[in-house]
């Protein structure tokens, strides 16, 4: 099962690279991983989703409160929280009908037209990773030329 893993920690040097660590050396892939500054410039989140069960994320969960620089493990799978991924999306844009095409599906997902090319456009969508991947499977047989995915944010709505 998916389970998404929030982490507070210090904002250091190699803090990113004793978390992964801790993960591949037990053979876990991480399937999304997003770190930023918090509103505390020493603080950092991280959010993890990670494809284990529960007995092992119960012991991945204590290895990371092992570690000296975490600060709160916060397990979000199904808690009351707001998840979010970002997506910027190259499309092929043959000809005028598909360019309109493309927009009014933009539009239809509140997605935002960033960039316009003689043959491409690129759009940003913000959302679940429902609506992302929904977006991205109507867009597909337009021809998507280039695709760049945030991992999954959440923060906890408590």
């Amino acid at each position: 099962m998916k389970h998404t893993i929030c982490c507070l920690v210090e904002n250091k040097f190699g803090v990113l690279a004793r978390i992964s660590t801790l993960f591949s050396a037990r053979g876990f892939n991480i399937d999304s991983l997003a770190v930023g500054e918090t509103e505390d410039p020493s603080i950092s989140r991280m959010t993890i989703v990670v494809n284990v069960d529960e007995k092992m994320l119960e012991q991945v969960i204590k290895q990371l409160h092992k570690l000296i620089d975490i600060i709160k493990v916060i397990d979000l799978t199904g808690a009351d929280s707001v998840e979010r991924e970002l997506a910027l999306v190259k499309v092929n844009t043959a000809d005028a009908a598909a360019k309109s095409e493309i927009m009014q599906i933009a539009e239809i997902f509140r997605a935002k037209v960033v960039d316009v090319a003689p043959k491409t456009l690129i759009m940003e969508i913000t959302g679940d990773a429902k609506k992302v991947q929904t977006l991205l499977d109507l867009l597909r047989p337009f021809g998507i030329k280039e695709l760049a995915r945030t991992g999954k944010i959440a923060m906890q709505r408590r």
